[in-house]
């Protein structure tokens, strides 16, 4: 067994796994989750049960591999009678109402002035009634009364979110350069946003903004405290963090 022989020749068990794994596009850190969920952390790989084993790899796919449904065309008359359909046939899967073609009118509404609206929001604000022509104000009000008032948004934000947080576990992390004052050398404020990978450390963090601020990796600064956090410090969602490394600066 290729990772029994990996782990008697001094490899860590994560790393083993991974390796047997890495073609469908398994990462280290999908193998810690699965073996924190399966309760297997610390128990010798030889002493696994086929019913462990089973467990665990079930697992493992669904983190490394996670899906959900993305129930499209939810403004049609019929839209309903079929979500309930899909909730029933897949009930442990996330099933996600949207409505792309309602989300493209809002945005270029938006972008053309006539709306005011953010994605993923709730409600829409007409900008001036006057600017609006039959067909386009027929169509917001389709969209408001249709989708949003039965959905509450379009979908499409939300799903998206839904697959980046929940599904992917990213968490968003904020690197500046001065801490103080939130701000990159420019004094742009939270000028970037990072999302990383459940379990990502400074250290990764670093290798994403840069290999060399990496080789020279001296501890990170977290902005909210002023306290210094070592290298492994284990990256949490919305964290504000400066970067200190050896011949280069704050980052």
């Amino acid at each position: 067994d290729k990772i029994s022989r990996s782990i008697k020749g001094g490899e860590a068990l994560e790393s083993a796994i991974r390796e047997v794994f890495s073609g469908i596009g398994v990462k280290e850190h999908h193998v810690k989750i699965a073996l924190q969920e399966s309760k297997l952390i610390g128990k010798d790989f030889e002493n696994w049960s086929d019913e462990e084993s089973k467990e665990f790899c079930w697992i493992l796919r669904d983190i490394s591999k996670p899906t959900l449904i993305v129930a499209n065309k939810m403004d049609l008359k019929t839209a309903p009678e079929n979500f309930k359909r899909i909730q029933e046939a897949y009930p442990d899967m996330i099933v996600v109402p949207a409505s792309a073609e309602a989300e493209l009118i809002l945005r270029r509404a938006s972008e053309k002035g006539l709306i005011e609206y953010i994605p993923g929001e709730e409600r829409f604000k007409i900008v001036n009634q006057n600017l609006l022509n039959e067909k386009q104000r027929w169509a917001l009000n389709f969209i408001r009364k249709t989708v949003l008032g039965q959905f509450m948004r379009t979908g499409v934000q939300f799903a998206i979110n839904v697959a980046v947080f929940k599904l992917l576990r990213m968490n968003t992390v904020y690197p500046v350069y001065d801490y103080t004052k939130l701000s990159d050398k420019h004094g742009h404020v939270l000028p970037d946003v990072l999302l990383m990978p459940s379990g990502s450390t400074v250290r990764d963090l670093a290798r994403e903004i840069h290999t060399d601020l990496e080789k020279g990796l001296l501890y990170a600064i977290d902005a909210r405290t002023g306290l210094r956090l070592p290298t492994e410090y284990e990256l949490k969602d919305r964290d504000v963090l400066s970067i200190v490394s050896a011949g280069r600066s704050r980052t």
